[in-house]
């Protein structure tokens, strides 16, 4: 049995994500911007990927995972050609943390914030890093002080630990990067070529996805779910929770509840 009710993890996953990326933010992408990226995507990887210093294009794509071929490499090493691992860490935490502190306007200052940023933290480097090459990457980071900071850096580190976790459960499932987004474009009641993130992919790459899914049974003649599809997607998410899990082990359940309540109204700002 898991020490925390699954629920409530993955209530933690809910709370933690509008904090950890509002890193993708316009301000955050300006601030990358004014330092000589050429667009969102720049800075998208110049930030994302720092912790791991400058790995190639190659490494990069493995850890994302859910990049198609290709896309890495129009921005790494191009970026590192501009900023530096480490600047482009300082940047993303100094305009990340101020966003937030200007969207959830009193409530940066508030003790429960403090209280969550500390409780949140404990969490976030509780956990053990082996196999999750972007949640070890970040845990190598300085923790900010500033309560504020400190709590965006401790979103951030949870959401790359449950994303590690996330891809290792794809793997397993035999699910690629790309047809893990399909399968989320279907479980948010999309088409595949309506999703944000793959509707720019060319059309017969796209129906390569979608046909191999369906040879496996997981997707229907009309594109949509078959129960076995719905089945695995659920199978996947429920056991990512579970996988994150173990970073909260070190909070009692009375501490956990008290960060779930520190986070709602937060997150609800957001």
């Amino acid at each position: 049995m898991l020490p925390h009710p699954k629920a409530k993890i993955h209530r933690m996953f809910e709370l933690l994500e509008p904090i950890a990326t509002i890193t993708f933010s316009e301000a955050v992408n300006e601030a990358f911007m004014a330092l000589g990226m050429r667009n969102f995507w720049d800075g998208y990887f110049a930030g994302r990927a720092a912790p791991l210093g400058q790995a190639p294009a190659g490494v990069v794509h493995a850890v994302f995972y859910n990049f198609t071929e290709g896309e890495v490499a129009r921005h790494i090493p191009w970026v590192w050609g501009k900023i530096s691992p480490e600047e482009a860490i300082a940047v993303r935490e100094r305009s990340s943390a101020a966003v937030l502190r200007q969207r959830i306007g009193e409530l940066a200052g508030a003790p429960g914030l403090v209280r969550a940023a500390d409780l949140a933290t404990r969490a976030a480097l509780s956990a053990t890093a082996e196999g999750r090459a972007l949640y070890a990457g970040l845990r190598e980071l300085d923790v900010p002080d500033e309560p504020v900071a400190r709590l965006w850096h401790a979103a951030t580190l949870l959401r790359e630990h449950r994303g590690d976790g996330h891809n290792a459960v794809l793997v397993a499932h035999g699910i690629g990067g790309t047809e893990a987004h399909v399968l989320m474009a279907l479980a948010l009641g999309m088409r595949a070529e309506e999703f944000g993130r793959i509707h720019h992919l060319p059309k017969a790459r796209l129906a390569a996805v979608v046909d191999g899914l369906r040879r496996r049974g997981l997707v229907d003649a009309t594109g949509g779910f078959t129960d076995a599809g719905r089945e695995t997607k659920e199978r996947i998410e429920a056991l990512t929770d579970e996988l994150a899990a173990p970073a909260y082990d070190v909070l009692g359940a009375d501490e956990l509840d008290e960060l779930i309540a520190g986070l709602e109204p937060i997150a609800a700002a957001l």
